[in-house]
């Protein structure tokens, strides 16, 4: 058990909770605010979507969070906002009054975690005002689902609330002291249960060398599942979200080659902008990546420890040359991304060790990234087959070839034999015929759920011929509508 200090729509709040208590369990059973829902318990449906808040230089930001899936404790020194906390003196949020005006609600179950979302969005706009674009209202609502009314009447909701008059309520800018902020939590490593928020990579690896048995947890997205779907019991936390070094992205060079060195506890919301510049292709699947709660908590590092052969982003870093960097009480280590997966969920990471950084070096001039990944959903969805492909291209001819795949093998792995026809190809029907059988040398998919054996192994090879056909008419993009990859 550890206390954790934390403002509850804008009132000072201390709680003393077990590691595996979420906020959602926090809210519902230990505060009894029972406007927050539970829906699906696994961070798909956004029922349970909540406000966390954080001061950053001048402005207040709050970003939305599925509670089912994110630890308690995490809370310290936050500022958790409510739907009970929205309307001030009697009078709603304009998220809250758009969604009445619109008919955006019927059963209601889904409608407080809608305008949480909402309620993020229009914070968003009032301290950053700008277009409210489709793509920008697509990200905010791809988290949260309606089984009774459609979405027309919600996406009105969000285009309507930005008219209405609104005056923040008295706690939008309350902040806890700077003690309470910066507080560490650090019940005795060893003890069972205990949970420890360590502030730097120091304290880090002096845990994980204590106690080399606890579970790491930075957004929490996927192994809070353990806890929700599974009923294990997760007794025994490190919390790296607070780990300073793992916090930066760093422009610089390694091994001769420009690049940034990326903080493991970086979430995919922050690397938006860095990845919208330089990787286009990378920055369009972080769309696609779960929803925008799973975003806001979800980091780089904690989808590469993860070591799940369907997770997003390894296909694409493999194809880019990634570099990760473990660290232990003993020093760091260096390694290739490629040579960091093993087997099923083994990495070459010891049990003293963390992933510290990633290092993704800087795309060459005539280089291209293509990044295509294939889901039952087009947002909020786990990958069947995630195809990565990075090319240089001269003249007509292709060189340093790198092509990676998620969902093929136990591990993502890279397609050498396809690289091997490529290398030096022109662009022929017959050499990515060549490299489309090649994949057959390369993988042999296992069925799941997700999609049969021969399902992959055709989808896969079906990503080579929309490689092909885009790169032999350069002017015609093989895809459905603009915002579709």
């Amino acid at each position: 058990m550890a206390t954790i200090a934390f403002l509850l729509n804008g009132a000072p709040h201390q709680c003393e909770v077990s590691p595996n208590t979420s906020i959602l369990t926090l809210l519902r059973e230990h505060l009894a605010l029972k406007g927050t829902k539970e829906g699906c318990a696994s961070g798909d449906c956004g029922a349970c979507t909540v406000a966390i808040g954080e001061q950053n230089a001048d402005t207040h930001t709050f970003t939305s969070a599925n509670a089912c899936i994110t630890p308690a404790h995490q809370l310290q020194g936050r500022h958790l906002v409510t739907v009970e906390g929205l309307a001030k003196e009697g009078r709603l949020h304009p998220a809250q009054e758009a969604m009445i005006e619109c008919h955006g609600s019927q059963c209601g179950f889904c409608t407080p975690g809608i305008v949480m979302s909402l309620f993020t969005l229009h914070n968003d706009l009032t301290q950053r005002p700008a277009p409210l674009t489709p793509e920008r209202l697509e990200a905010t609502l791809g988290g949260n689902l309606c089984r009774c009314t459609g979405y027309r009447p919600i996406r009105d909701a969000a285009l309507r609330m930005n008219d209405m008059p609104y005056e923040p309520p008295q706690w939008h800018d309350a902040v806890l002291s700077t003690s309470e902020v910066d507080a560490e939590i650090t019940d005795p490593a060893g003890k069972a249960p205990f949970f420890a928020q360590p502030s730097s990579l120091a304290a880090l690896t002096r845990l994980r060398q204590a106690a080399p048995q606890a579970r790491l947890v930075a957004g929490g997205t996927d192994l809070w599942l353990e806890s929700t779907q599974r009923l294990a019991s997760l007794d025994q936390l490190i919390d790296i979200s607070r780990v300073a070094e793992l916090l930066t992205v760093e422009a610089t060079t390694f091994e001769g080659q420009s690049g940034w060195w990326i903080g493991a506890a970086v979430t995919y919301t922050q690397l938006e902008p860095l990845f919208e510049e330089h990787f286009p292709a990378f920055a369009h699947l972080l769309h696609r990546l779960g929803s925008q709660q799973i975003r806001n908590r979800g980091t780089l590092g904690g989808n590469i420890a993860n070591a799940s052969p369907i997770g997003d982003t390894p296909p694409v870093l493999l194809a880019l040359g990634a570099q990760v960097e473990l660290t232990s009480i003993k020093g760091s280590r260096c390694l290739a991304l490629e040579n960091f997966f093993l087997g099923y969920k083994q990495t070459a990471m010891a049990a003293d060790e963390v992933v510290s950084r990633i290092f993704i070096p800087q795309a060459i001039e005539s280089s291209h990234l293509r990044v295509w990944k294939l889901s039952k959903r087009r947002e909020d969805d786990i990958s069947a087959v995630l195809g990565a492909f990075s090319y240089r291209l001269e003249q007509g001819v292709l060189h340093d070839v790198r092509i990676a795949f998620g969902g093929m093998a136990a591990i993502p792995k890279r397609a050498k034999a396809a690289e091997a026809i490529l290398e030096g190809s022109a662009i022929t029907a017959d050499a990515f015929r060549a490299a489309q059988l090649a994949l057959d040398e390369d993988f042999q998919p296992m069925s799941d759920v997700r999609g049969s054996q021969h399902y992959r192994q055709q989808a896969a090879k079906n990503l080579f011929e929309r490689l092909y056909l885009s790169l032999s008419a350069p002017d015609h993009e093989v895809m459905l509508h603009a915002y579709a990859h």
